[in-house]
């Protein structure tokens, strides 16, 4: 993005120049008057004793109570002297300070927002403690001679805090959840998928089969990382969610139809031989869809999300082989070995029967198809078209609170042991969420120059620039707050009687603001002790800097709207950046990205599914069919988003991919089943077998991967537990789409797109009748 390449090339030419590196600590303060004198005392106490304590390497404390004590004694420029000048003053003195500081808006901004001017006084504040930081900053015990930063300043800060009139808190860093999170996630989920794989196999060696394969799955998949070099970015999370979702339902759907043909009297090679030429083709047909619907991420902008495309592409062709290959084989194998040895078996019967209740449950899709297809089709072709509609207002945005937990911890957390237990309160959420609450925010826009600034007008150009601002804009009169060379310049001849008469000798037109011989001003700028015009002009004179304040309380999109506007007032070339800016554009780019990745990933799905089912059984109409559900998985899992409130960001983006594809993985089951028995029986026959066979493998799938990766929900960070709730939603809206409306589509497809003409066997349904499998009405 050129706001990006913008602040990179502000950062290479601009950057700071210190040797040293710094980290600061944030500092708050509150009490009934933060500005009245204890509450002063406290703060100056407590900054004093930071800047005496050597392992804090603290190179100074910024706190509103340093301005007070300064403007009531210019002169006082240590710790102990500005302690003197507030203790020694009247409350009158103070208020006079205070009134006098206020002026100065980086002092207000450092007072919350209910600060009164007229009475001088905040109920808090907030100040910053920069500290020397990493190795060589300071002597200690370290190599060399050097220490790192201690990592425990808060806990250091905290003991020196003197807060008898006022709390004194202090923020650290972000918490780290990963630890509590794996340590809580991953055992409910593996708990949960084990539990829900008992209930579908019902046989520990089928269990343990199943699990080996998601395991083998996984390694093979992170292997391919890396051996293809590729970083482990954040979105590589969603992975191998995605991989055991699909894993599951292979492994279910392979053992139960084995099952379900051992069930009919076939031996161990017949029925494993019949499974195989069914059920592989149906992985193929998923593993082909979902790799084209995966590696559409490729076409994004972002490079994580085209590792995510590739390595979840990948990862699918290892489900494939591993669960149409090594599964069949393992579970062949054992199966001989219980024949030969005493082996136990605990279940030999499929998930779903007709007799059973989820098998009289799963057929009430068919007698509506029997019934009312058309009244369902349409409900849903209007339910759908108002979820489009709905769904087009999903939000994008993006905010570092998506990735922090909740301030207080849920109480079940509290009973895990001591080593993973978190705490009943985040302190820096706590202090965060107060300083939401009780400051004002000012963001940052960085304006990039670049032209010939030693032109005789460049500055003046720049100057008017800043005229009339946009309204997100902070101004002062009718000039937008900022930091520049041209303020700069203003400040040093105020301060410099020399520089102030080498400014005024070449103002044209006496506004403060040098119009000609500007070489000869930037050299005795930059000559001056302490000069900061590198932060501002390039040595070469044709780039610079202007660093506008702006309302951080702003949408971002409306900031970067202002920006460009006032980007077009520049005569040079002038591009915005900074973080509104960047992040209003990365979320527009990732909007894009998903809508560009959905298209290209239907389209190619698409094409594939109508020509595998024109090249597997000459219908490419069943390849259409097959997409129908998808779309309704898609459009309902965006509609959610809405409903629930989530935006579309960089984590998320890749939601309707992973839709797609175990949408096609759901649907393509139902479909290649029913191809499958409607070569054998009549239409109804083939779709009852096909809903209660095929439909109990899914609902051991559904339920297995709807609980086993929905227990993300638990997770501390709000990003992984959203991300959780989103992939439960598409595999449930997966199986609803594919159960309740596939069975219509196919008696409408009946009727209208295949010869009716076609002779199914007679013998075939009248056994199975005969043989009590199945009770057909006189329509069938």
């Amino acid at each position: 993005m050129p706001s990006f390449q913008a602040v990179e090339d502000i950062n290479e030419e601009f950057g700071t120049t210190f040797s040293t590196e710094t980290t600061s600590t944030t500092i708050v303060q509150e009490s009934h008057n933060v500005l009245a004198k204890p509450a002063l005392l406290d703060m100056l106490k407590t900054r004093e004793r930071i800047l005496a304590s050597s392992p804090l390497r603290a190179e100074s404390v910024s706190t509103p109570a340093t301005t007070v004590a300064t403007t009531l004694d210019p002169s006082a420029t240590t710790p102990e002297a500005q302690y003197r000048a507030v203790e020694q003053a009247t409350p009158t003195e103070i208020a006079t300070a205070v009134q006098n500081a206020a002026d100065d808006p980086g002092f207000t901004n450092s007072l919350s927002n209910d600060f009164n001017r007229a009475s001088a006084s905040a109920s808090a504040s907030r100040g910053s403690v920069t500290h020397r930081a990493g190795p060589g900053a300071g002597a200690g015990g370290g190599p060399g001679g050097a220490s790192e930063f201690p990592p425990d300043r808060v806990e250091r800060i905290d003991t020196l805090a003197q807060d008898d009139a006022s709390n004194i808190w202090v923020q650290g860093t972000p918490p780290n959840t990963t630890g509590t999170t794996t340590a809580v996630v991953l055992p409910a989920a593996l708990v949960l998928i084990v539990l829900f794989l008992v209930i579908a196999y019902r046989d520990p060696v089928d269990i343990g089969i199943g699990l080996l394969a998601i395991v083998m799955t996984l390694i093979w998949t992170f292997g391919f990382i890396g051996l293809a070099g590729i970083p482990f970015a954040v979105l590589l999370i969603a992975v191998p969610p995605i991989l055991i979702a699909i894993g599951i339902d292979f492994g279910i759907h392979s053992i139960n139809r084995y099952r379900e043909e051992r069930v009919r009297g076939l031996n161990t090679d017949d029925a494993m031989s019949l499974t195989t030429s069914q059920v592989t083709v149906a992985f193929a047909i998923v593993a082909g869809t979902s790799t084209v619907g995966f590696l559409s991420n490729v076409a994004s902008a972002f490079p994580p999300t085209r590792d995510f495309g590739l390595v979840a592409a990948v990862g699918i062709v290892f489900t494939f082989l591993i669960f149409g290959i090594f599964v069949p084989a393992m579970k062949l194998s054992v199966d001989r070995a219980r024949q030969q040895y005493p082996i136990p078996t605990l279940a030999t019967t499929p998930l779903g029967s007709k007799s059973s209740p989820l098998g009289r449950i799963l057929s009430v899709s068919v007698v509506v198809a029997k019934r009312g297809p058309v009244v369902l089709l349409l409900f849903t072709a209007l339910f759908t078209a108002g979820g489009g509609v709905y769904a087009t207002g999903v939000d994008t945005g993006f905010s570092p609170d998506d990735f922090q937990p909740a301030e207080e911890t849920p109480e079940y957390l509290q009973v895990l042991p001591e080593s993973i237990r978190p705490p009943e309160r985040f302190e820096y959420v706590r202090i965060n969420n107060f300083i939401d609450r009780n400051f004002k925010e000012d963001g940052r826009v960085l304006m990039y120059v670049e032209g010939e600034l030693t032109q005789d007008t460049a500055l003046e150009q720049m100057h008017r620039a800043s005229q009339s601002p946009p309204e997100t804009f902070r101004a002062t009169g009718r000039l937008a707050e900022r930091q520049s060379i041209v303020t700069l310049i203003q400040s040093r001849a105020e301060r410099d009687p020399e520089f102030r008469a080498l400014v005024k000798r070449n103002d044209r037109d006496d506004n403060g603001i040098p119009d000609d011989n500007l070489p000869a001003i930037y050299t005795a700028l930059s000559e001056s002790p302490n000069s900061e015009i590198d932060r501002f002009i390039a040595a070469d004179r044709r780039s610079a800097q202007v660093i506008y304040t702006v309302d951080g309380e702003a949408d971002n999109s409306v900031v970067t709207d202002d920006a460009y506007h006032v980007a077009t007032t520049f005569r040079v070339s002038a591009q915005p950046t900074g973080s509104p800016v960047i992040f209003d554009e990365a979320i527009s780019l990732v909007l894009e990205s998903v809508i560009v990745s959905l298209v290209l990933t239907l389209t190619g799905s698409s094409a594939f599914l109508i020509v595998a089912y024109w090249t597997i059984e000459g219908r490419p109409s069943l390849g259409v069919i097959n997409i129908i559900p998808i779309l309704v998985t898609v459009v309902a899992v965006v509609a959610s988003m809405r409903a629930l409130d989530i935006a579309f960001n960089a984590i998320n983006g890749t939601i309707l991919a992973i839709a797609v594809g175990i949408g096609i993985d759901y649907a393509v089951h139902v479909v290649h089943r029913f191809t499958d028995e409607y070569h054998e029986r009549s239409l109804y026959p083939a779709l009852t077998r096909t809903v209660v066979g095929t439909g109990g493998a899914l609902t051991g799938s559904m339920l297995t991967t709807v609980f086993g990766i929905g227990v993300l929900a638990l997770a501390l960070n709000p990003a992984l537990g959203v991300f959780g709730i989103l992939i439960s939603l598409s595999v449930l809206y997966a199986y609803l789409s594919s159960i309740l409306l596939l069975p219509s589509l196919f008696v409408l497809w009946e009727r209208y797109a295949t010869d009716t003409n076609t002779a199914v066997p007679v013998i075939d349904t009248a056994t199975e009748v005969m043989a009590g499998e199945y009770s057909l009405s006189g329509d069938d």
